[in-house]
């Protein structure tokens, strides 16, 4: 989230954060938009209206384009409806393998280590009613080291996850322009 922030915030993608949405109000995520000037709207996958609320809150801030970072719950039908392929998400894998429900956090990297994988990296997808399994927008790859922790292989890939999100909202974006 913070590194599409500062990627619109420096002009470096033709695309500006200007609303985040959080389960909760004192969330990382929530007081870390704050801190960047970005607009904060509270809406809880618990909540009864979710649905509803959600897409009021997206639609009531005119944006164009939702960019999943973090979220640990299905994308209600009718926000996919109202943002027909453009909800996009970034897994830590190279979908498709290593994705579907479950697969998140420290979960994907001990699957790709196990496995005895010689490369792993990140993937930027369109959002479907399925876990991971949308159109792949972009995937950036990098080495799995013979040394290689969950954690080590975990922050290599957020490194690329940070790369690649902004880049494959841009492809998107002039795609879609031109």
């Amino acid at each position: 989230m913070a590194a599409l922030i500062q990627a619109g915030q420096a002009g470096s993608m033709p695309a500006s954060v200007v609303l985040v949405v959080s389960p909760r109000a004192e969330s990382v995520a929530a007081l870390r938009a704050r801190e960047m000037g970005v607009h904060v709207e509270v809406v809880s996958p618990k909540e009864p209206d979710y649905a509803e609320h959600l897409l009021g809150a997206l639609l009531g801030a005119g944006i164009d384009w939702v960019c999943l970072a973090g979220l640990m719950s299905k994308v209600p039908c009718e926000v996919l409806d109202a943002f027909s392929g453009r909800v996009l998400n970034i897994h830590p894998a190279l979908l498709p393998k290593y994705g579907g429900q479950g697969m998140w956090g420290m979960h994907v990297h001990e699957a790709v280590l196990a496995a005895g994988e010689k490369e792993s990296g990140c993937t930027v997808h369109v959002v479907t009613e399925e876990y991971d399994e949308g159109p792949i927008v972009l995937q950036m790859r990098c080495p799995v080291e013979q040394d290689d922790t969950p954690e080590s292989l975990a922050a290599r890939v957020l490194a690329l996850e940070h790369e690649a999100f902004p880049m494959a909202l841009e492809q998107l974006i002039e795609a879609r322009s031109g």
